[in-house]
Protein backbone atom coordinates (compact mmCIF):
# COMPACT_ATOMS: atom_id res chain seq x y z
CA UNK A 1 0.00 0.00 0.00
CA UNK A 2 1.37 3.42 -0.93
CA UNK A 3 -0.28 5.29 1.93
CA UNK A 4 -0.31 5.08 5.71
CA UNK A 5 -2.92 6.18 8.21
CA UNK A 6 -1.68 8.56 10.88
CA UNK A 7 -3.37 10.59 13.61
CA UNK A 8 -3.26 13.64 11.27
CA UNK A 9 -4.70 11.90 8.20
CA UNK A 10 -3.47 9.73 5.34
CA UNK A 11 0.12 10.01 4.14
CA UNK A 12 0.68 9.13 0.49
CA UNK A 13 4.20 8.12 -0.62
CA UNK A 14 5.16 9.40 -4.08
CA UNK A 15 8.30 9.02 -6.18
CA UNK A 16 8.21 12.11 -8.40
CA UNK A 17 9.89 12.44 -11.79
CA UNK A 18 9.95 16.06 -13.02
CA UNK A 19 10.68 17.25 -16.59
CA UNK A 20 8.71 14.36 -18.09
CA UNK A 21 7.19 14.47 -21.58
CA UNK A 22 3.76 13.68 -20.11
CA UNK A 23 2.27 13.86 -16.64
CA UNK A 24 0.68 10.82 -15.10
CA UNK A 25 0.89 7.79 -12.87
CA UNK A 26 3.60 5.39 -14.01
CA UNK A 27 3.11 2.48 -11.62
CA UNK A 28 4.67 1.50 -8.33
CA UNK A 29 8.25 1.69 -7.08
CA UNK A 30 9.64 -0.41 -4.24
CA UNK A 31 12.47 1.31 -2.36
CA UNK A 32 15.44 -0.57 -0.92
CA UNK A 33 13.93 -0.39 2.59
CA UNK A 34 10.80 -2.11 1.26
CA UNK A 35 8.38 0.82 1.19
CA UNK A 36 6.20 1.18 -1.90
CA UNK A 37 5.85 4.53 -3.64
CA UNK A 38 3.44 5.66 -6.32
CA UNK A 39 5.48 6.75 -9.35
CA UNK A 40 4.20 10.01 -10.83
CA UNK A 41 5.65 12.08 -13.66
CA UNK A 42 5.09 15.81 -14.05
CA UNK A 43 6.10 18.14 -16.85
CA UNK A 44 7.34 20.98 -14.62
CA UNK A 45 10.98 21.52 -13.75
CA UNK A 46 12.16 20.89 -10.18
CA UNK A 47 12.85 24.56 -9.55
CA UNK A 48 11.06 27.21 -7.51
CA UNK A 49 8.62 24.54 -6.25
CA UNK A 50 7.05 24.20 -9.74
CA UNK A 51 7.12 20.39 -9.83
CA UNK A 52 5.63 20.15 -6.32
CA UNK A 53 2.81 22.55 -7.22
CA UNK A 54 2.06 20.59 -10.39
CA UNK A 55 2.08 17.34 -8.41
CA UNK A 56 -0.44 18.61 -5.85
CA UNK A 57 -2.67 20.02 -8.59
CA UNK A 58 -2.48 16.74 -10.51
CA UNK A 59 -3.42 14.71 -7.43
CA UNK A 60 -6.33 17.03 -6.59
CA UNK A 61 -7.72 16.89 -10.15
CA UNK A 62 -7.29 13.16 -10.56
CA UNK A 63 -8.71 12.10 -7.19
CA UNK A 64 -11.44 14.70 -6.83
CA UNK A 65 -10.05 15.58 -3.39
CA UNK A 66 -9.74 19.35 -2.86
CA UNK A 67 -6.27 20.82 -3.35
CA UNK A 68 -6.50 22.36 0.13
CA UNK A 69 -6.45 18.82 1.59
CA UNK A 70 -2.99 18.03 0.16
CA UNK A 71 0.27 19.06 1.84
CA UNK A 72 3.84 17.87 1.27
CA UNK A 73 5.12 16.97 4.72
CA UNK A 74 8.33 15.22 3.72
CA UNK A 75 10.73 15.33 0.80
CA UNK A 76 9.90 18.79 -0.56
CA UNK A 77 13.32 18.92 -2.28
CA UNK A 78 13.64 15.17 -2.85
CA UNK A 79 12.03 12.88 -5.42
CA UNK A 80 10.63 10.72 -2.59
CA UNK A 81 7.72 12.63 -1.09
CA UNK A 82 5.27 12.14 1.74
CA UNK A 83 2.00 13.94 1.16
CA UNK A 84 -0.55 14.41 3.92
CA UNK A 85 -4.25 14.26 3.04
CA UNK A 86 -6.33 15.86 5.74
CA UNK A 87 -10.08 16.07 6.07
CA UNK A 88 -12.84 13.54 6.63
CA UNK A 89 -10.70 10.41 6.77
CA UNK A 90 -13.09 7.69 5.61
CA UNK A 91 -14.34 9.76 2.66
CA UNK A 92 -10.78 10.61 1.58
CA UNK A 93 -9.59 7.03 2.06
CA UNK A 94 -12.37 5.65 -0.15
CA UNK A 95 -11.75 8.25 -2.88
CA UNK A 96 -8.00 7.64 -2.77
CA UNK A 97 -8.36 3.84 -2.92
CA UNK A 98 -10.74 4.02 -5.89
CA UNK A 99 -8.45 6.40 -7.73
CA UNK A 100 -5.37 4.25 -7.04
CA UNK A 101 -7.10 1.13 -8.35
CA UNK A 102 -8.09 2.93 -11.54
CA UNK A 103 -4.76 4.72 -12.02
CA UNK A 104 -2.70 1.55 -11.53
CA UNK A 105 -4.90 -0.52 -13.83
CA UNK A 106 -4.61 2.12 -16.60
CA UNK A 107 -0.80 2.24 -16.65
Amino acid sequence: MVFDETDKGLVLRVRLTPNAATAGVKGLFKAAEGEEYLKINVRAAPEKNKANRELLGFLARETGIAKSCWEIVGGATDRYKRILLSGEREHIKIKLQHWLEKALSDD
